[in-house]
């Protein structure tokens, strides 16, 4: 462990108590809905609990409005306009993160929402290794050092003061955990961080970081088509009081049923290099969206909105981010919320899905070394 790593006051590896978060919130004269992110208790209807930060039920995802999973560069004033229309339509929680773009999502998000910051909550991510001049990205990065360097400059794109929820994007296998929540603990009591999260992490790693500095949220993959953390990571969410946001809750739009056996993709298109997309296994995977379509049927609704519908009835701390950059597709995916199920029907529609083998791997092999990883000990 190099020096970097040792450099943290012990004393800032403590718990960061719910008084400190309201007393913190209160400094920063935060108002209206903000203000339930310094609270805990029972959320307002149509909303949801992350830990203390009170939050819409769905989250809007920003990663492909600089560059879409198509490789296409989307109209600037058509993602603020999709901001803008998100929040005006209900929802207040953005996730974003310095490595999209990279850095240009920050930027975009910012613009759009700078003059309804109090009434919105902001994630970003940090833990990657970004070259600012080419964006390249090297590896993984969480020495305390550059988690400072990636807030500031996160609050400098953003054009706010502070981040409502980080995220620690990967974990770093070099750096302890104490020193990561030591570092986010110093950030939290400067009102740069209101709270924090961690992603795709290991469930040891979960457990020490929730005992050093309380955690508000965990970001995974999670969908019809992924149900990996329901072995450990959600049940230890659960266990912990920890809430849970499925990222490509949607599957990278499989769910939606807009892939299909003739769908091509882009060499340069993430789902090209995961092979639950090679055709011998899509075919069996698309088992899943006819599922899908019949409940569709059944509900009234769209294959989409079943799949999300079905993940908020995981739980009531379960907030999806579906991202888009199209108007069309946010409603589709903001109607979800209309769509519900009773008991014997959750029960129904999980035991079919639970009977349906997925075939292959969710990401290429680079991105699965980088998930479940465990920090390293002190």
């Amino acid at each position: 462990m190099s020096d970097d790593h040792r450099d943290i006051d012990p004393i800032r590896r403590t718990v960061l108590t719910g008084a400190a978060v309201t007393a913190s919130a209160a400094a920063l004269g935060i108002t209206g809905v903000s203000a339930q992110t310094a609270q805990s208790g029972a959320a307002a209807p149509g909303r949801r609990m992350l830990g203390g930060v009170e939050v819409s039920a769905l989250g809007l995802g920003v990663q492909n409005m600089h560059r879409t999973f198509h490789t296409i560069v989307p109209e600037r004033d058509d993602m603020i306009t999709l901001i803008r229309t998100a929040f005006d339509e209900g929802i207040t929680f953005f996730d974003c993160a310095e490595v999209y773009g990279p850095f240009e999502c920050e930027r975009i998000l910012g613009e759009a929402l700078s003059d309804v910051r109090d009434e919105i909550q902001i994630t970003t991510k940090f833990g990657f290794d970004i070259d600012p001049t080419t964006g390249a990205i090297s590896g993984v990065i969480s020495d305390p050092a550059r988690i400072r360097q990636a807030v500031d400059g996160s609050l400098q794109r953003l054009g706010t003061d502070r981040v409502d929820l980080l995220y620690q994007h990967r974990v770093d296998p070099n750096v302890p955990i104490e020193d990561v929540a030591g570092t986010v603990s110093d950030l939290m009591d400067e009102g740069k961080v209101l709270h924090w999260g961690l992603s795709e992490m290991g469930p040891n790693t979960l457990r020490r970081a929730h005992e050093l500095l309380p955690v508000t949220a965990v970001q995974n993959e999670y969908s019809m088509l992924y149900r990996g953390v329901e072995a450990d990571i959600l049940p230890l969410c659960q266990e912990l009081g920890i809430g849970f946001v499925p990222f490509a809750p949607l599957g990278y739009g499989f769910m939606t049923g807009a892939i299909d056996m003739a769908t091509g993709f882009a060499a340069t298109d993430f789902r090209a290099n995961t092979t639950r997309m090679d055709p011998e296994n899509r075919e069996g995977n698309l088992a899943l969206v006819d599922l899908a379509r019949d409940w569709a049927g059944r509900k009234g609704a769209t294959p989409g909105q079943v799949a999300l519908a079905w993940l908020l009835a995981q739980g009531p701390s379960v907030v999806p981010i579906p991202g888009t950059t199209q108007l069309s597709h946010l409603r589709d995916n903001m109607g979800a919320t209309d769509v519900s199920f009773s008991e014997e029907e959750l029960t129904e529609l999980t035991g079919a899905l639970d009977a349906i083998e997925v075939r292959g791997e969710r990401a290429p092999p680079i991105v699965v070394e980088w998930n479940g990883t465990e920090a390293p000990d002190v």
